[in-house]
């Protein structure tokens, strides 16, 4: 939405962050709690939602609803909210919800903003560590602690030199896996477990590849707009949009993102 006014931008930003404020103590508040109200999503397997996931969410959403009513809102645990904005909210509370029950801070709040082809600002929040990533507008920011840096992804022409990263070595079905370990096999460094605390890496300059599947919206569009914004690029395993999931590889140079996916695609 390249008609959006800097006031406007300056309102978006204001409230995206206001949301991230939002959910940073409520969080914290349940983060490393001595017991865990845990409720399982499926019947088979376990894919865990805690009391935080749900009071972030349901905050956010009553901050929405007062500071822009007009708007859509897309969150993992509440209904779609439709909106006649042509902006919907992508949310997720706590992405990582395996690794905030085990104590690791590498889960995050996620804040994504849609304008209908893809987010136009994200956030990934860490409130364990302080850390805050953000971009939007063509600029991406880390800040931590009162101070704000801009961040860029770094240079990696070859994938025999890039750091890879992604949740976990059963990435999804066997074709996936095989996929994965064609890039694996290649890279000079996998690595597992962090959640979207990876894709944050990607848009500061620490890492080079991010590859996963099975995401949902609220997963990647946070992460996503501080990856674009910072330099890099986000596609899906055929080099075609990803805001919505799927399959999705993540990647700050161009050249490494080409070589990986054709090995994905292949």
């Amino acid at each position: 939405m390249s008609d959006i006014s800097k006031s406007q931008k300056a309102e978006l930003w204001n409230v995206a962050h206001e949301l991230a404020d939002a959910a940073r103590p409520i969080a914290l508040q349940y983060f490393r709690a001595s017991e865990q109200e845990l409720e399982n999503k499926l019947d088979q397997g376990f894919d865990p939602v805690t009391i935080a996931d749900k009071s972030i969410e349901g905050e956010m959403r009553r901050i929405l609803a007062e500071r822009r009513p007009d708007d859509g809102i897309m969150g993992e645990e509440y209904d779609d909210v439709a909106g006649t904005s042509g902006l919907t909210w992508v949310l997720d509370p706590i992405d990582g919800t395996r690794a905030f029950i085990s104590g690791t801070p590498t889960w995050g709040v996620l804040i994504g903003l849609d304008a209908g082809q893809g987010p136009i600002l994200g956030i990934v929040d860490q409130p364990f560590t302080g850390e805050r990533f953000s971009g939007g507008f063509g600029q991406a920011n880390w800040a931590r602690v009162g101070q704000t840096n801009t961040i860029s992804v770094r240079k990696c022409a070859t994938l025999s030199d890039a750091i890879l990263f992604s949740t976990m070595p059963d990435i999804g079905t066997a074709y996936e896996i095989a996929a994965f370990q064609r890039v694996s096999v290649q890279a000079k460094l996998t690595r597992y477990g962090t959640d979207c605390y990876a894709y944050a890496l990607v848009a500061a300059g620490q890492i080079d590849l991010v590859i996963e599947a099975g995401l949902n919206a609220f997963d990647i569009q946070g992460p996503m707009a501080c990856i674009q914004n910072a330099g890099g690029i986000v596609t899906d395993w055929q080099g075609g949009p990803a805001h919505m999931g799927g399959q999705v590889i993540a990647a700050g140079d161009a050249r490494v993102h080409s070589q990986a996916l054709a090995l994905l695609s292949r």
